[in-house]
């Protein structure tokens, strides 16, 4: 498994975690009450920072437990990567739409700011995807 692929599978494991994670203390923390009066704003940043700081060490870990011959990536893994990106990047454009509409409607900040994560969260997912699709079956210039 080359150095890039691992990075991938431990942003897939990081996205998961991380949004499994604030779904739980969030519905926790409604306690059966409105979800829109749920405080959300210090929960979401505290999963996003936490995620990221996780990400670099799980990285790490990672590459410590089982080392690449190589960090640098070839053309495979760029041309990979860049494809994966795109999709990501045409599913987050898309997806953004969504909470600009309840912007449009007036909805309340919870979901709007909700709407934009998992956007950005299906987004990532959707990129992930794409390069591990791409790299278990194949990649193929023109795709």
């Amino acid at each position: 498994m080359s150095y890039e692929e691992k990075g991938v599978w431990v942003q897939l494991v990081v996205n998961v975690v991380g949004f499994v994670a604030y779904v739980v203390v969030i519905v926790s923390r409604a306690d059966g009450g409105p979800l829109v009066d749920t405080p959300y704003v210090s929960t979401l940043l505290w999963v996003l920072g936490i995620a990221i700081l996780s990400a670099i060490v799980l990285r790490i870990t990672v590459e410590m437990v089982s080392p690449s011959e190589s960090t640098r990536g070839d053309a495979r893994d760029r041309d990979i990567g860049r494809y994966g990106e795109y999709v990501a990047g045409g599913v987050l454009g898309v997806g953004m739409l969504v909470p600009f509409g309840l912007t449009l409607a007036e909805l309340d900040y919870f979901w709007i700011a909700n709407a934009m994560y998992v956007v950005f969260l299906v987004s990532s997912l959707a990129g992930i995807g794409t390069k591990l699709v791409g790299y278990r079956r194949g990649y193929h210039r023109g795709l």
